[in-house]
């Protein structure tokens, strides 16, 4: 994905830690930014004590005071039940939906609270009291969530890994977690299983024996000296016929009574936790994987919320879609849309919309251009297309060319998210695993928008939009949309 940033400096810095004098592996868990958590608590009392003693004050409430302290300590209680203030979660996510959630629960803990107090404050006045809690709560998650992220990026805030596996295994993992910054884990050693050369030039922390005994404590000995050297705070294993059963059960009874934490790497990639479940089969651990959402209320939602929004956004921007008509009119010759064929869910072609951007022949030049291709895979795309009309640079960075795609999204072809619609000769060349991308409807966003369209490889592209069709849920497609407006506005990638 394009949370790339420097990847290899990142991991070596975080390996030349290990130099100094060891310390006790849990400190780095608290490594995060010391203001987290007073700033998290700060924000959550004072965004709701503030108005709801405003707005109770006007309102002539006759203990304004004591309310905006009970909302206040209501707040910053549903936030501490929901272990929003632990050092695992702070900083950890940007999204609305879980703090929506708790404002919710807020707002039926308050409505008791008013039935048993007797408040008669009008209750439009006090809904409106607690809005600025859930406004400031978000504004505070998204300031310590870039803060952490680009704390990460330098390789601080992070939790060093061990990672412990059969050589092929431990090198996937390690390039897998390698090749992102959006998570906290950074490996600074290895424990291969067995012979095999690792060529990811992660440090060598210590190596297992092939078949060695399960009541031998080797193993345990061997990687507890690997943490300690390392000073890991996690040992992550990507279990494998040579570590697993009785043998896995005993290094994590040596780690855990070290208390050292211990994780196990499925196998899985780009599965939502949200589809994961945890289940006992006769003293096993069982992993199950919910299948992704295609029946139920879900898809009927989603299915509303696109006809909906559709339809008032077509309503609401048609003096837009006038003036945008007129400027590209005027600006080169030609019509005003640009209609093209493109495949959308099941291989079905529909006729796309879009505002036109490039010069009337612009298909027709495409071979000569070919050459100048920046993309790797099958799409087409250069930073500066010579077909590209002045007007149409305005509306490609400020994504107004897509906005057509309303009526493909009112008459069902299109979602308002989900994948990117590819083209006919682009899936003409799909294999398998690409053509998996058409079992949803493309959309006018999605996580290729707001995860930088154009600067993304095709690899990225299709990793996103595969994500995409197995993780989606109706919240997720709420929370992109969301995310849409502030990669609009950026204009990252826009080209």
């Amino acid at each position: 994905m394009r949370h790339v940033h420097f990847p290899a400096q990142r991991v070596a810095r975080a390996v030349s830690e290990s130099d100094g004098p060891a310390t006790a592996p849990a400190r780095r868990l608290g490594d995060k930014a010391r203001w987290y958590l007073p700033a998290a608590v700060t924000a959550d009392f004072v965004g709701a004590a503030v108005p709801v003693g405003l707005v109770f004050e006007a309102a002539q409430q006759a203990r304004p005071v004591y309310c905006a302290v009970g909302a206040a300590l209501a707040w910053t209680g549903v936030q501490a039940l929901r272990r929003r203030y632990t050092s695992r979660v702070l900083g950890e996510s940007r999204g609305v939906l879980p703090v929506l959630h708790d404002w919710l629960i807020l707002i039926g803990v308050l409505a008791v609270a008013r039935v048993v107090t007797g408040e008669s404050t009008p209750r439009l006045a006090a809904l409106g009291a607690l809005l600025p809690a859930l406004l400031i709560t978000v504004a505070c998650h998204k300031l310590t969530y870039r803060h952490l992220s680009a704390a990460r990026r330098e390789a601080h805030a992070v939790s060093r890994v061990l990672v412990v596996g059969e050589p092929e295994a431990a090198e996937h993992v390690i390039a897998h977690l390698a090749a992102r910054t959006d998570h906290p884990y950074v490996v600074v050693g290895v424990v291969p299983v067995g012979a095999g050369a690792l060529t990811s030039g992660t440090p060598v922390a210590a190596r297992l024996e092939d078949g060695m005994p399960e009541a031998s404590n080797g193993d345990s000995v061997a990687v507890l000296g690997a943490v300690r050297s390392h000073q890991a705070d996690l040992v992550l294993v990507a279990p494998g016929v040579r570590i697993a059963g009785e043998r896995l059960r005993r290094v994590a009874w040596a780690l855990h009574d070290e208390g050292l934490e211990l994780a196990v790497f499925p196998g899985l990639v780009e599965i939502s936790v949200k589809r994961l479940e945890t289940l006992s089969a006769g003293g096993l651990a069982v992993l199950r994987i919910a299948p992704p959402v295609r029946r139920g209320v879900q898809p009927l939602l989603k299915s509303a919320l696109d006809r909906i929004g559709a339809g008032v956004g077509l309503i609401l921007l048609s003096p837009m879609f006038l003036g945008v008509v007129l400027a590209i009119r005027l600006g080169s010759r030609g019509p005003a849309f640009y209609s093209q064929d493109r495949i959308g869910r099941d291989g079905e072609p529909f006729v796309m919309w879009k505002f036109r951007t490039m010069v009337v022949n612009a298909d027709k030049l495409k071979a000569e251009l070919s050459g100048a291709n920046e993309n790797d895979g099958l799409m087409f795309k250069m930073r500066r297309d010579p077909r590209v009309t002045r007007v149409g640079r305005l509306l490609r960075r400020t994504s107004m060319d897509e906005l057509p795609q309303l009526l493909n999204v009112l008459t069902g072809s299109m979602s308002l998210v989900g994948p990117r619609p590819p083209l006919p000769e682009e899936v003409a060349e799909y294999d398998e695993v690409e053509l998996r991308r058409l079992s949803v409807r493309p959309g006018m966003t999605g996580l290729w928008q707001i995860s930088g369209r154009s600067d993304l490889s095709w690899d990225e592209t299709i990793q996103l939009d595969l994500q995409y069709v197995d993780n989606w849920s109706f919240t997720s497609d709420v929370d992109v949309m969301g995310r849409t407006l502030r990669a609009v506005v950026d204009g990252r990638g826009a080209y």
